[in-house]
């Protein structure tokens, strides 16, 4: 009976509809929270059985967007694929960082939801050569519906499409429409306030998962840059490659000339 079970829980997994999450920003440095998140949205798709997660995708924001502790985009990528070298399903992408300017965050979406289903309706032998970009989630042809990529935030991406002239509305509706938003929240946030409050959330709100946190986690990069600046310890708080690279590199201020710098 038990193998029955199992086999009806597998072909129900064949069958559930297919997504990819993006997460957008700066990542300067990337913090365990940052891909904590992804799998805080896998297990929630898992446990309701609405959804199957295939795939992983954190994009850092070109260099033009002139945020506050902003370092070098072949730095923050080359952080991210320290920080990422466990995990077997969550890949960095270097598109945005590769653009000549920053590019909105719907253009990222469609281009990485464009390249996914150019694949997915390839021939099969188009990509012999080897030319396949390393952010592409494994098995993608496994099957031949399509993809759906939805963007992963937290709940202060939400907020911010209320902030006059931050967002467009034609960008808001491309997101939410027809990709879709998954967004964590901590406990004891509202963000479904948010979406009341908002007409254009509210009109698209089945498109937005909303997931609660349980286990919070205030780490941010504003905490880890100000802790490194002072040179005050950020162990265990980061990857220790990634902490490495940083020392390494002297970013964020980082003295190099102590060894104790960063790491103790």
């Amino acid at each position: 009976m038990s193998t029955i079970i199992e086999d009806e829980q597998m072909n129900n997994q064949r069958v559930l509809p297919r997504i990819v999450l993006i997460a957008c920003g700066s990542f300067s440095p990337p913090t365990p929270m940052h891909f904590r998140m992804f799998d805080i949205a896998r297990d929630f798709y898992k446990t309701q059985g609405t959804h199957h997660v295939i795939g992983g995708i954190v994009s850092p924001t070109h260099d033009s967007y002139q945020k506050k502790g902003l370092v070098a985009g072949t730095h923050r990528f080359a952080m991210l694929k320290l920080a990422l070298q466990s995990s077997t399903w969550i890949k960095p992408s270097d598109w945005e960082i590769q653009q000549s300017e920053w590019s909105r965050t719907i253009s990222v979406l469609q281009y990485h939801q464009n390249h996914m289903n150019n694949y997915i309706n390839s021939p099969l032998d188009s990509d012999k050569n080897g030319t396949l970009p390393g952010w592409m989630p494994p098995g993608l042809r496994e099957r031949q519906d399509g993809v759906q990529l939805k963007l992963l935030c937290g709940a202060d991406l939400l907020e911010s499409f209320a902030v006059p002239g931050l967002w467009a509305d034609k960008d808001i509706e491309d997101i939410v429409g027809n990709h879709g938003l998954v967004v964590i929240s901590r406990y004891g946030s509202n963000p479904e306030k948010f979406i009341f409050e908002s007409d254009m959330l509210t009109k698209y709100q089945k498109h937005i998962t909303l997931i609660t946190n349980w286990v919070p986690n205030e780490v941010s990069s504003t905490i880890i840059r100000r802790l490194i600046s002072r040179d005050q310890s950020v162990k265990y708080l980061l990857d220790d490659r990634v902490i490495d690279y940083i020392q390494m590199q002297g970013l964020f201020n980082c003295k190099t000339n102590k060894p104790t710098t960063c790491h103790n």
